[in-house]
């Protein structure tokens, strides 16, 4: 079964929102202020930006499987 053109597009931006939680914890030393888990992370605002990343991320599955699901 082939899927529909949405179904790519939701899969990419779910795959865009993971690497962006994943790099708001990469540490970065030539930031001047640490983030609010205490060290110098590429995000200031890492569990925060880290927490809504992944929920958009987990949001865009369950729409996926919502909208591209057959249903009986």
């Amino acid at each position: 079964m082939k899927k529909k053109r949405g179904y790519v597009i939701l899969i990419i931006i779910t795959i865009l929102f993971t690497v962006a939680a994943v790099s708001t914890l990469i540490p970065q030393a030539t930031v001047s202020k640490p983030c609010l888990l205490g060290y110098k992370a590429h995000c200031p605002f890492t569990p925060i930006g880290t927490i809504l990343c992944l929920g958009m991320a987990g949001y865009l599955c369950v729409l996926r499987k919502k909208r591209f699901t057959e249903h009986e």
